[in-house]
């Protein structure tokens, strides 16, 4: 059983507004950013503060009060599904050199990339780590983690874990082998766990609706039945999972410390700190189709030890542009262009380009170049600029689908002297 596009929007959708703006509220590393995405949690895992009898109330168990001194330390937990080389992107599929383009820039900004081990021992207070930590999760199974992403990874030298539903391990033409899995543990790959089956929301409603015992025995076969699992298949204990969707009911967290597991995961955004709720950690869910949720999970900001870090944005256009999608530019006042020569039947005076703060811009065409420029003319403000360009296809009454692009503007170095 695969996950569907259909039903991952469906849980992942109404974050989105969340993730597609610069860095906000989410971004800071509150443990309260679960109040953001009520929709997708049923009788969902509590916070410390939250009373007993709420809970109560609302048919779920609150988790244990977890007492943990904040270190100042805050941790981007990246959740990545399907990768390609040659598909086009959607939600759950990235294009491979997009991958690699984002690895290259948790290194350009410093950010350290840990273990699943690593991020464990911290927040069981066992262990230090490093401010703007970066931990690297994979969900599903899916074989271009071993074609695609394992090479990249490997590369640079990145840790990182793949949570597995079992159902799926040496599941057909598409899903990793154990031999896959077994290799990929020997460079640096960790086991987490993803349930059984992965069940729709409407399976797990289906199952609670039978009533407390039954469904709690489903969860123990769902969620204890797939650490046993993976546990006799690969070495190692399995203490982490990541919650099939995101979707959680109260009733998962007494299975989950009962099934030995001791860190879970979600698909709300939002930074890691110590005292975050190990029962609902939250993740940046990597869409192949949303460049801004990779800049808001490399987004910190500034604290009284350590200085912000402005996330590094990794996109692609289907034309040549200038400045290049994410380049950082020291010139305040640069020409903006796209090089359209390689559209076909495009109507020449319907080219529109727009820029943020300017709305839209006299750009001027170059037929023998076919190419739309416009030199800005003041100052750029902000450290990101937008552009999009948009055309019609000669005869045909409605736009295409605009081309989106954003640079950086390093506006400290736009004051030095010459």
């Amino acid at each position: 059983m695969k996950l569907s596009t259909s039903i991952f929007l469906f849980l992942i959708l109404p974050v989105l507004p969340a993730l597609a703006h610069g860095p906000g509220a989410h971004d800071h590393g509150e443990a309260e950013m679960l109040s953001t995405a009520a929709t997708l949690i049923v009788a969902p895992a509590k916070s410390a503060q939250t009373t007993q009898s709420t809970a109560n109330q609302r048919g779920a168990t609150s988790e244990p009060r977890q007492v943990v001194e904040n270190d100042g330390v805050r941790v981007t937990v990246l959740g990545y599904h399907d990768f390609s080389k040659t598909k086009k992107a959607t939600e759950m599929i990235i294009s491979t050199d997009k991958f690699r383009k984002q690895m290259q820039a948790i290194r350009e900004l410093g950010l350290k990339v840990i273990t699943m081990d690593d991020f464990m021992a911290w927040k069981r207070g066992e262990k230090s780590i490093a401010d703007k930590s970066v931990l690297i999760t994979i969900d599903d199974g899916w074989l271009s983690v071993y074609t695609d992403a394992y090479p990249v990874l490997k590369e640079f030298g990145y840790p990182f874990t793949i949570f597995l539903y079992t159902n799926y391990v040496d599941g057909g033409s598409s899903a990793l082998t154990s031999k896959m899995i077994k290799e990929m543990q020997k460079n640096g790959c960790t086991i987490g766990s993803h349930s059984i089956s992965h069940p729709y929301p409407a399976s797990v409603k289906a199952e609670r609706a039978k009533g407390s015992e039954k469904f709690a025995t489903y969860l123990r076969k769902e969620m204890g039945g797939s650490r046993k699992i993976l546990e006799s298949k690969f070495e190692g204990k399995v203490t982490s999972y990541a919650y099939p969707g995101g979707y959680v009911t109260g009733e998962m967290l007494p299975v989950a410390t009962e099934s030995g597991y001791e860190f879970l995961f979600t698909v709300l955004p939002g930074k890691t700190i110590a005292a975050t709720s190990n029962f609902t950690i939250p993740r940046y869910i990597i869409l192949g189709t949303h460049d801004f949720i990779f800049r808001n999970a490399t987004s910190f900001l500034a604290t009284s030890t350590s200085e912000a870090t402005h996330g590094a944005i990794v996109q692609s256009t289907p034309h040549p542009v200038t400045p290049e999608p994410g380049a950082l530019i020291a010139n305040r006042m640069p020409t903006i262009s796209a090089d359209l020569s390689k559209v076909v039947k495009i109507d020449v005076q319907s080219i529109v380009m727009r820029v943020a703060g300017f709305g839209k811009v006299p750009a001027t065409y170059d037929a023998p170049s076919k190419t739309i420029s416009w030199p800005v003319n003041r100052r750029l403000r902000s450290r990101t600029c937008q552009v999009s360009v948009q055309w019609r296809s000669i005869g045909a009454t409605k736009y295409e689908h605009p081309m989106t692009w954003i640079f950086r503007i390093d506006r400290e170095a736009s004051y030095q002297p010459k």
